[in-house]
């Protein structure tokens, strides 16, 4: 918990744009900033990790959303690392709920990315040419990071729960549990797993753990923000205790 104090996990938002139905997740009050009871996020985190575990074993489908500018390459780079899926930039209205529609435009992105690939593009007028680049540089933007997942995910791992409202209440709707970090400006409404913490300026961790096919070992996988030095908290007090399990 110290680390986690150094790393600035525990600040809040000013007191008044504060939700009032964080109240139990919050200590204090300093400088007109709520502080974060960091004794209720340990735990809470602990939870949330142990479900997300039991998902990522049975193969179940983890969906990080992170639309934040300053949270984008780091969610494609961890997501990419531990072979799940993310939502990086601009979160489109049915993403979930018209998961159909979206399919269909998954199609059309596979499509452009074999054209590039196949020659087509170079047979094609400038004017053209140019139109269908751009055309699947915006959809690779939007559907890149779901591209495979095959369809609707078994989770939802959010980095603002404020800031992501939408993709929650989607996922709300078709019965999908959603984990989130939860600023005290933050309604938790709708948040299954909710871990209170600082969602603007934080290092998150994921230890997501998954079986491969070929062994029954949980694998580490690190997703982290590279915003503050949290990871590193998170890290020292994560890794002792795998050691230790192993």
């Amino acid at each position: 918990m110290r680390d986690m104090l150094k790393a600035g996990v525990h600040f809040g938002h000013q007191t008044r744009y504060w939700n009032p139905k964080m109240k139990p997740f919050i200590f204090g009050a300093r400088n007109k900033v709520h502080i974060i009871n960091l004794e209720k996020t340990v735990p809470m985190f602990n939870e949330a990790l142990a479900e997300l575990n039991k998902i990522s074993a049975r193969k179940g489908k983890i969906l990080f959303v992170g639309t934040k500018r300053a949270a984008s390459e780091a969610v494609k780079e961890a997501a990419n690392s531990c072979d799940q899926f993310f939502v990086n930039h601009r979160w489109l209205g049915g993403m979930l709920t018209n998961w159909k529609t979206v399919r269909q435009s998954i199609k059309r992105l596979k499509d452009l990315e074999t054209q590039s690939q196949d020659g087509t593009f170079e047979k094609l007028t400038k004017k053209e040419a140019l139109m269908r680049t751009r055309e699947l540089e915006k959809l690779e933007n939007s559907l890149g990071g779901i591209k495979d997942m095959g369809g609707l995910p078994d989770a939802l791992f959010v980095i603002d729960a404020d800031h992501e409202h939408i993709a929650i209440k989607e996922a709300n709707n078709l019965g999908i549990p959603v984990f989130a970090i939860v600023d005290t400006n933050s309604d938790p409404d709708g948040v299954d797993f909710v871990i209170p913490g600082n969602a603007d300026g934080v290092d998150f961790v994921i230890p997501l753990s998954r079986v491969t096919m070929t062994q029954s070992v949980l694998l580490a996988c690190t997703w982290a923000l590279s915003l503050q030095p949290f990871v590193k908290a998170v890290l020292r007090i994560w890794l002792p205790r795998r050691k230790k399990a192993s």
